[in-house]
Formats: C-alpha cells, structure tokens, sequence
C-alpha cells in the first residue's frame, strides 16, 4: 500500500510544508501563491473566457471546467501533495492510483458588483459523514471530508472580493450566531494573491462570497472539488469522451463510489 508520489503526467507530488499543513489544520483554509506560471495562466484564463462567451469554439467533450488546459489543474502537483495528506485513504490508493475522488467544478468569471453573498457551512467536526461536509482529526492527523480547491487566474486584490471565511469554524461546538455572520462582522478573513495561485479549503468551514469590487479586471477562477473514494456529493460527471483519451492515472479521479477493491495497482 502506497500513495502515488507522481501525478499522471509525471510529475512528483509538492507536499504540504509543517507550516502550510498546520495552518490548513487551524484556519480550514490556506491559499498558495505563484503556483503557475504566467504561460499556464494566461492559456487557462483564455480558455475560461471562450468557455463563458464563444462556447462553440471548443470540442463539446471539452466545454466543461476540466477542459482544454484546465485538465491538467485536476492532478496537479500540488493538488496531489495536498490530497495525500489532508482526503486519501492509503488502503484505495497504489502508484497507479489516487487515493481520492474528484468530486465536481464549475468556474466563474464575476465583473465589478457582481455579489455572491451567502455565508454556508461550519462544524465540521460535528457533523454525521453522510452530509459530507466534515473535518476529522486524531493526534498528528487531520481529514478533510469534500474539499474545494479554487485556482486564481487573475491577481486578487485586498478588498477586491475573493472567498471568504470564518477560521476555525470547521472544528466549533457552536453554530455562529447571526451577529457574526453579517457582511459587516470583524471576524471574516480573506486572501490577496496573485494571478496563478490556488486556495484550499474544506466544505466544513463558514464561508462565503463577496462582491467584487475590482474594476479593472474580473474574478476568473476555477472551483474544483474532491471526495474520499466511497463519497459524492455533487451531481457531476466529466463528459466520457475526454475521460477516456486522459492518461490512465487521471482516469482513476473519476472511478466509481464504493470502497471494497476500488484500488488500481500495476
């Protein structure tokens, strides 16, 4: 029993660093800086705009979140680092396989005043496994039940408007009372970053939309989300002709929900 220390296209797993797994652990959220290069941003943040406004000019097997150059964000290095610690299981992964779901995505592209307001989730920990939205832990270990990776593809700005978040609700005994969950509440946290970084976060924790208040460039991001292998939670599928021309390794992101002998090995 493994887990996979590359991803399908061959490159090695990033792991978490002590101080990035520790921070996930005590906030529910961490976001990563300068994961991409300006190429691979600038690619993926033309192909979401023609995926929004010229959607004919793309293959229908890749008119989805996951197409063109946004496929290879579904593995990617760190993606893999972080899944290794934080969602798989060792006894559903090998090197030929990954030892957790892809569970769905959606991207989205928000101008100036567009509002996503609509605070959600929180105690994690205390919530049955069935609802999926759960953050477990032991000593010296953490599991984050459906998790949401969001790709940046333009800079984020402080005050521009990017997710927002309660820290440390995904562990609370207690549900927020309304007083902190306003738009006006001191206790709400976000992020700046650049273009081409990516945020993690679990399900379990309060979080939100914002307005976006640039008015010099959109939100372009890219939500995509992961599951344990026997666990879904969103009616999503990729569209099977691109499943089927991925690499082997990547299919397994998209294998079924169960658990008994659901492992690839070579």
């Amino acid at each position: 029993m493994s887990i996979p220390a590359t991803n399908a296209d061959g490159a090695a797993a990033i792991p978490f660093t002590d101080e990035q797994r520790y921070v996930f652990d005590v906030q529910g959220w961490i976001a990563i800086p300068d994961v991409l290069s300006d190429d691979q941003v600038g690619e993926m943040r033309e192909f979401t705009y023609r995926l929004h406004r010229d959607r004919g000019s793309i293959s229908p097997a890749h008119r989805s979140s996951i197409g063109g150059p946004l496929e290879a964000l579904t593995d990617h290095p760190i993606v893999l680092g972080f899944m290794n610690e934080f969602v798989a299981h060792l006894h559903h992964a090998s090197e030929e396989c990954y030892g957790f779901r892809f569970e769905g995505s959606f991207s989205t592209i928000r101008g100036a005043g567009h509002d996503n307001f609509s605070p959600h989730g929180g105690n994690g920990m205390l919530r049955f496994p069935g609802n999926h939205h759960t953050y477990h832990v032991v000593p010296g270990k953490a599991h984050s039940g459906l998790t949401r990776v969001v790709w940046e593809l333009n800079q984020v700005r402080d005050g521009d408007g990017g997710t927002a978040f309660l820290c440390g609700s995904h562990k609370a005994a207690f549900g927020a009372p309304p007083s902190l969950l306003g738009r006006d509440s001191p206790r709400w946290e976000s992020y700046s970053c650049p273009a081409g970084s990516v945020l993690f976060f679990t399900e379990a924790i309060t979080h939100t939309g914002w307005v976006w208040s640039n008015t010099e460039w959109d939100r372009v991001a890219i939500f995509n989300s992961y599951n344990t292998v026997g666990s879904k939670w969103h009616k999503w599928e990729p569209h099977p002709e691109q499943l089927t021309a991925m690499p082997p390794k990547r299919q397994t992101l998209f294998r079924g929900v169960y658990c008994q002998d659901n492992v690839v090995r070579g």
